[in-house]
């Protein structure tokens, strides 16, 4: 059996991993029909149509602006995702190219990046979003550079562990024997052995990024009116959690589906990727 193949039987029979995988792409189907159709404008507000419940024609009802709560869920699926994504690739871009530094160079430059990223951790995502919005105003591209930042330093201090761990390997001091520069080591040696584990964790702060977007929307700092978020929805139902509870209920319901799917995909990878776990499978 190849590689290849006993991977995909291993993780076929990882109950966690499946059901976090179908969550994952069942987030990404949302995203993706958004893209091309919904069942009504997420953007089209409707007063005589306000908070109706579900039925034939809206089938998770209407907001207090008349909008189809389906639409405005599928299409803040996507942005949930591109919030994610950008936020999770400036974290694992930076991070991970200043985790390499530290270890190659070791020493002052090692010990400047990890207390830089001491001092960033300081400021979590929400209080630098918080801080960003106070200069520049709240909106969708400055949570995405916040979550960013408060990202770098989680990858930084992974990569710079786990490369640290294969610097000490035979294979590594057997390639600087052979003249092999501390770059070449790096893209050569250093890099592709430990791509699982930054994968792993990129899983992972995607579900927290998802989840800090919801939270900056929620106290109205995130995506702004009229690009729908599952975390306004939030805010907008708190208000009506007796007149309409399902208001709540949907959007919330999304948000944790979404996060405990990428979680339970991540500690599945984390168990497939891991050659000592994967042996005792």
């Amino acid at each position: 059996m190849s590689q290849g193949a006993g991977f995909w039987r291993r993780a076929l029979d990882h109950r966690s991993f499946v059901i976090g995988a179908a969550l994952t792409a069942l987030l990404l189907a949302a995203a993706a029909l958004s893209l091309i159709w919904t069942p009504w404008s997420a953007y089209e507000i409707d007063m005589a149509a306000k908070l109706r419940p579900p039925g034939a024609q809206h089938w998770l009802g209407t907001d207090p602006f008349g909008r189809d709560v389906t639409s405005l869920l599928l299409v803040g699926a996507r942005n949930s995702i591109l919030v994610g994504v950008i936020a999770v690739g400036i974290g694992l871009t930076l991070g991970t190219a200043l985790g390499l530094l530290a270890a190659a160079r070791r020493g002052w430059v090692e010990e400047l990046i990890m207390r830089l990223a001491d001092f960033t951790f300081a400021f979590p995502a929400i209080l630098s979003a918080i801080m960003m919005t106070a200069v520049f105003g709240a909106g969708i591209v400055n949570s995405i550079i916040a979550i960013g930042i408060f990202n770098i330093p989680t990858f930084a201090r992974i990569t710079r562990a786990s490369a640290n761990a294969i610097w000490s390997r035979e294979f590594v001091l057997a390639a600087r024997a052979c003249g092999k520069g501390p770059w070449r080591i790096t893209l050569d040696h250093v890099l592709p052995n430990i791509l699982s584990a930054l994968i792993v964790q990129a899983t992972i702060q995607f579900a927290l990024a998802i989840l800090a977007e919801a939270a900056l929307s929620y106290l109205g700092l995130g995506t702004q009116p009229p690009q729908p978020s599952w975390g306004r929805m939030l805010a907008e139902a708190q208000t009506l959690l007796f007149q309409a509870p399902l208001l709540a209920v949907f959007p919330g319901l999304a948000i944790a589906l979404a996060v405990l799917g990428l979680n339970l995909a991540g500690d599945g990878l984390r168990d497939l990727l891991d050659p000592r776990l994967a042996r005792k499978r």
